[in-house]
């Protein structure tokens, strides 16, 4: 089975932002990624801003894939962007759930649960677009449980999803058991490890505690250790996530998902690191 790598963006903010991105884009293109993905924002906060930077890529040449939340969003838009996307040839999207807006509650908008955008995006374009849905290894920080976490999995999968990306996690048994347990409930899809390179121990461990994604406490430490010393934590992160990829492709992952920060060098280190140019 052929491996997807990919590489995830957000919507810069500011036009030196989207001069930056530009140039990033363009060096992570050159290893020839499946496709690029552009995130959505908390309740479409970023709308414009992904349309517009996931039009850029498209224009430029590349796959991409851009974020649909359907918290705080009605139909109507959610159609809207399908047939732009449609229009312009674009053929994947990353369907999620999302963060409600700021001041708004669980449920606002037309949709409550990714699975019901799924079904909508299956309803609406048929098999048009390839359907990517998020994966928790360690387990959403709002789900009940875990079983009630790979049940909404499964939900998704089967409202019409074509593949998986998780988050991120530090500790590959976490996605091996995810997967062992998804496949248990009958779900084939492929689920791609999400891949976060460490640089900055101090915004790594804002967004860990945010997200539900847990820092072993060895990594932890070590981080903690290096304090300002900022060459020490790239090193010793690639070499940690180095070690955590080549663990997943030796068990046969069926690819990785970079979440670059809009950066180019850690992403890069890491795929040199791999080999990942001549493996493919």
């Amino acid at each position: 089975m052929n491996k997807t790598f990919s590489f995830e963006f957000f919507p810069p903010k500011t036009p030196e932002g989207a001069d930056k991105l530009r140039a990033v884009r363009e060096r992570l293109a050159a290893v020839k990624p499946a496709f690029f993905s552009v995130t959505f924002g908390a309740g479409g906060s970023t709308k414009e801003g992904t349309w517009n930077t996931v039009l850029e890529i498209h224009d430029a040449g590349h796959a991409v894939a851009p974020h649909i939340s359907c918290m705080g969003t009605t139909r109507a838009q959610v159609a809207e962007l399908l047939t732009g996307y449609k229009e312009r040839g674009i053929r994947r999207v990353v369907a999620l759930r999302g963060d409600a807006p700021s001041g708004a509650g669980v449920g606002a908008g037309d949709f409550s649960h990714a699975n019901e955008l799924v079904a909508f995006i299956r309803a609406t374009t048929a098999d048009w677009f390839h359907v990517e849905v998020a994966a928790y290894p360690e387990f959403h920080p709002q789900a009940k449980s875990p079983a009630d976490d790979l049940a909404n999995f499964v939900r998704k999968v089967e409202a019409g999803a074509n593949s998986a990306i998780t988050q991120y996690f530090y500790n590959a048994d976490a996605y091996f058991r995810f997967v062992e347990h998804a496949r248990a409930l009958g779900s084939t899809v492929p689920i791609v490890p999400g891949i976060m390179p460490i640089t900055n121990f101090t915004q790594l461990a804002r967004f860990s505690d945010a997200c539900g994604a847990e820092i072993p406490r060895w990594i932890r430490r070590r981080l903690e250790s290096f304090g300002d010393d900022r060459e020490s934590i790239r090193a010793f992160g690639l070499d940690v996530v180095t070690g955590l990829c080549e663990q997943l492709l030796a068990a046969d992952a069926p690819g990785l998902h970079f979440y670059t920060m809009n950066q180019a060098d850690a992403t890069l280190a890491l795929w040199e690191r791999l080999g990942l140019s001549q493996r493919r």
